[in-house]
């Protein structure tokens, strides 16, 4: 389909979704969130793409909520919250459950809303100079909708902070407190994003997508019978699949396996 926010180029093994709204700080709306839902579903079903770079143009990342959008909202029934909310919610964990390995590549700062696009993404590559902020709390409301994937990155203890004072904080402290996992300067973004995608597009592809299933199930949990018997499950099934075979095959046999690419 085509998109009026942003922008969607599959190239081989990789799809790049550009949120490219520069003069709006790449803020997002209703039609934003609608575009961003359906862009994931595309690059999620074109069976050569092994990684999706989720990345903005202009000097933000993504500022949190359009002011036009705020302004709406403003006067919503609650029915009309609901459903207003619903559909961030359904875009988060599109991005959060896509079966490919999603990676943020954030090049400025990240505002409210856009903490939990970043932190929805698998992994997250920020440029030095980038500000973070929560900052929901200094106009009476709560990052609810985004909390799920903002406390998974980042956790409790430190959500408590961030969350309850709205302070700006910089890459250093996003890279400290486990939100992004590389800080870079800016003429060095594009490279360190290439080099994961690069060592994703070397692994299995199956193996890659049950590894974001294996986390999503596990982490948290209680290390109980149930639990170890679905890990015992799962390496089972992986290791008899058509992937798993070959991936053992090609180590045994020292050759390359047959889903890297030429």
């Amino acid at each position: 389909m085509s998109f009026t926010t942003l922008q969607l180029e599959i190239d081989g093994a990789v799809a790049r979704i550009w949120l490219d709204r520069p003069e709006l700080r790449n803020a997002f709306d209703d039609v934003v969130i609608r575009e961003l839902g359906h862009a994931f579903a595309e690059a999620s079903a074109a069976s050569a793409v092994r990684a999706i770079v989720l990345g903005a143009r202009g000097p933000a990342f993504c500022a949190g909520a359009n002011l036009n959008w705020m302004k709406r909202a403003a006067d919503f029934t609650h029915e009309e919250n609901l459903a207003d909310a619903g559909g961030l919610a359904a875009m988060l964990r599109a991005i959060h459950e896509c079966p490919k390995p999603v990676i943020a590549r954030v090049q400025g700062d990240v505002y409210a809303g856009g903490m939990g696009l970043v932190a929805a993404c698998d992994i997250a590559v920020s440029v030095d100079s980038a500000w973070y902020c929560l900052s929901e709390v200094k106009i009476g409301l709560v990052p609810a909708t985004i909390s799920p994937y903002v406390l998974r990155a980042m956790g409790a203890r430190a959500a408590q902070r961030w969350f309850l004072t709205a302070e700006r904080f910089g890459a250093a402290e996003a890279h400290r407190i486990g939100f992004v996992h590389e800080v870079v300067a800016a003429d060095a973004l594009d490279a360190k994003v290439a080099e994961i995608v690069k060592a994703l597009s070397n692994a299995s592809p199956a193996a890659v997508r049950a590894c974001k299933t294996l986390i999503a199930e596990v982490a948290g949990r209680e290390i109980d019978d149930a639990l170890v018997a679905k890990t015992v499950e799962d390496i089972a099934a992986i290791r008899a699949s058509d992937e798993g075979r070959e991936g053992v095959q090609s180590f045994l046999q020292k050759r390359k396996p047959n889903w890297l690419l030429p």
